[in-house]
């Protein structure tokens, strides 16, 4: 199994989507398997295991920014033909436009998707910039709604933080205020705003060391307007990180309990996976999923199972600075297709 080492991952992840956003964004299981070999190791399963699918049918997607190299090389076109190729359901986006393939409308862009049998699920935007004309939600939010009905998403939503004013609890309740504005403008839409965790959002508050910062967001935004897309691998590493205060006391947390309280409030799940590594700043590297050592058996069927939530969710794969990214999407695919329900 490959062991892909990352340096300062998060970093990396933060600064280079930034740069991207707004540039550039049926095959069975049974021959997805015979296409990617899954790793036999990973959480204990093969394909040969018997049981219910692990994944609910329809429901596999991919961030588009894993495969941001092939989307400026090749466009949408062939980046689209492929997924469909290896069993995916559903994009993420990044950014609408491509590189070296010309330009593209949305109109496009949706029918492109279609015609691969790939549904449009949801889009990350930037929360704010100091540039009046920015294509954020703070700046543009009209023109950001407007573009997500044209592409007909269902979510429309940021991966940055809600550290916009700081990281004291009122400076948390003024960012969860903005949020609920703009769920507020996207459920009018008939879409769901959401916002996409890294780990700090599981650090404290600067004048509070006692509070969360991730529980203030959630008692702080309406859970009809405002809405969770977890990234499994980045609250992981949030866990390594902040299971104990500033002063040394305990402070343990289960990211999986945050979703299995709350399931209505997470639509979205970012699959990302990585190998444990104490060294690491963050506990982990990341690696292609089925690589590591995140349990995806356990997590998602412990969701799944939740009465009248088996198809409530959409489960996105995810690498930030993949090796080959085809090759990433392929394996990702095979793994979390062959995962069963044990017996």
């Amino acid at each position: 199994m490959s062991r892909i080492s990352q340096t300062d991952p998060e970093l990396t992840h933060r600064l280079s989507r930034r740069g991207m956003l707004g540039v550039a964004a049926g095959a069975t299981a049974a021959a997805l398997l015979g296409a990617a070999t899954a790793p036999a190791t990973a959480a204990g399963t093969s394909a040969a295991a018997g049981g219910r699918p692990v994944l609910p049918p329809g429901r596999l997607g991919i961030q588009l920014y894993s495969l941001r190299d092939k989307v400026s090389a090749l466009g949408f076109a062939p980046v689209f033909a492929e997924l469909e190729k290896y069993g995916y359901d559903e994009v993420e986006f990044a950014g609408y436009t491509q590189g070296s393939a010309g330009p593209i409308t949305l109109a496009q862009l949706r029918r492109l998707a279609k015609d691969h049998g790939l549904n449009p699920i949801g889009s990350h935007v930037g929360y704010y910039s100091s540039d009046p004309s920015a294509y954020t939600f703070a700046q543009n939010l009209t023109k950001v709604l407007d573009d997500a009905q044209a592409l007909g998403l269902k979510h429309i939503g940021t991966a940055s933080g809600p550290g916009r004013y700081g990281n004291t609890v009122d400076a948390w309740k003024r960012a969860a205020a903005e949020f609920n504005t703009y769920g507020a403008a996207a459920r009018a839409r008939g879409m769901k705003f959401y916002q996409h965790n890294h780990s700090d959002e599981f650090g404290f508050a600067t004048d509070n060391p006692k509070v969360r910062l991730y529980d203030v967001l959630l008692a702080e935004t309406d859970p009809d307007l405002v809405f969770l897309e977890m990234d499994i691998f980045w609250a992981y590493a949030g866990q390594f990180r902040f299971s104990k205060r500033p002063d040394g006391s305990p402070a343990p947390f289960e990211p999986l309990d945050y979703v299995l309280k709350q399931p209505h409030r997470y639509p979205l799940f970012h699959v990302k996976d990585g190998v444990s590594d104490p060294s690491n700043q963050f506990g982990y590297r990341m690696v292609d999923v089925g690589d590591g050592d995140i349990d995806y058996q356990r997590f998602i069927a412990a969701v799944t199972r939740l009465r009248g939530e088996r198809l409530a969710h959409h489960w996105q794969t995810e690498h930030d600075q993949p090796t080959e990214s085809f090759t990433f999407a392929r394996r990702s695919s095979a793994y979390l297709h062959s995962l069963r329900e044990k017996c």
